[in-house]
């Protein structure tokens, strides 16, 4: 019998509880029963799989082993002029995340990707950026089933009107781009905001300094609902609410870049979305058979009246939803997607495997 494989793998966090990593590797290798260790780049691994936090300017000098590069985000369409861009190698070097100084943080993206053996994604646009440096490129969503425990059933509205936003404190400023439309719609119709988020985040560098999340949230909507994001009551608290909104700025292409991880979480609970008409967004709803993606203020005003007033729309567009993430985005479709992953360099975990 051949030694077992020494798997290593770069998390998000060490205690491996952020999204990106019990949403994703985590969550499949439990699944599949498969060993592995926190990485590092001095030790030497048959198979490493690398989350975005991973130290790329390190990683891309690691002469042996093969690599999987998870890129879920899509820092490559980032504007070269961008200066958020621009400062971020540099930033990375001084905050000691990056042992190595490259100030290009583009290319030290590319050179990561040229030096990994397979790189996977979460949308066509960033696959199409991503293949001129490694023609190995993959395409695997989130695995939501430790957060959705419960299914929205009914449908009748609350009075006032529940909605709800999810997320990463750091991607707050996409709902506050939406404050002048939620005022509006109040003028209309009573509503209730709901957010669900961490109560605290850093300040910088996503390590430094503490934020109050529930502070800043209250300075831009005073009467907002607050609750912890917790996968054990996540589910409970969404489908108490009557729809969930997905706003994104879409003049930032990074954002515009987001995948439909969002909007497939809140179907998988039954809920109705209306969304920011982004690349991956569009697509889903169209395959799902709805239209609730809204470009300018007046989509949003028209989409989210019609939502609140009609109670069938409101269960068309969540049952919709729901069928087609249990379709096309079921846990057994998103593990054999990683199988393939895996298998397309050499390894067999899947099912059936024998290792």
């Amino acid at each position: 019998m051949p030694p077992p494989l020494r798997i290593g793998y770069v998390p998000n966090s060490p205690s491996l509880t952020q999204p990106g990593d019990r949403r994703r590797f985590v969550h499949y290798a439990r699944a599949r029963g498969l060993h592995f260790e926190l990485a590092v780049p001095e030790r030497e691994y048959d198979l490493v799989v690398l989350s975005e936090a991973a130290d790329i300017t390190a990683w891309a000098r690691v002469p042996r082993g093969k690599l999987v590069f998870d890129l879920i985000d899509s820092y490559l369409s980032i504007p070269k002029t961008q200066v958020r861009g621009l400062l971020r190698g540099t930033a990375k070097f001084v905050s000691r995340q990056h042992r190595h100084l490259r100030v290009n943080h583009w290319a030290a993206l590319e050179a990561m990707c040229r030096r990994s053996d397979a790189v996977v994604c979460a949308t066509e646009e960033q696959r199409g950026d991503i293949r001129p440096f490694c023609k190995n490129v993959h395409i695997v969503l989130d695995i939501h089933s430790a957060a959705t425990r419960t299914t929205k059933s009914a449908y009748v509205a609350h009075r006032p009107f529940r909605l709800v936003w999810e997320g990463l404190p750091y991607t707050l400023n996409s709902l506050f781009t939406l404050a002048p439309v939620l005022a509006e719609v109040t003028r209309r119709q009573p509503i209730e905001l709901h957010v669900v988020t961490n109560p605290s985040a850093p300040r910088w560098l996503g390590r430094f300094g503490v934020r109050d999340t529930t502070r800043v949230v209250r300075s831009v909507f005073p009467s907002a609902v607050f609750h912890e994001w917790r996968d054990i009551d996540f589910a409970e608290i969404v489908t108490a609410c009557d729809a969930a909104i997905i706003p994104l700025d879409l003049s930032d292409p990074f954002t515009r870049g987001k995948p439909e991880n969002k909007l497939l979480l809140f179907w998988r609970v039954g809920m109705p979305v209306v969304a920011s008409a982004s690349p991956a967004y569009v697509r889903a709803m169209a395959g799902a058979g709805g239209n609730l993606c809204c470009t300018t203020a007046g989509d949003w005003l028209s989409k989210l009246g019609a939502v609140i007033q009609d109670e069938g729309l409101r269960r068309s567009a969540a049952q919709g939803g729901r069928a087609f993430a249990e379709r096309e985005y079921s846990e057994s479709r998103l593990l054999a997607r990683w199988d393939e992953v895996f298998r397309s360099l050499g390894f067999s975990f899947g099912p059936q495997a024998t290792r």
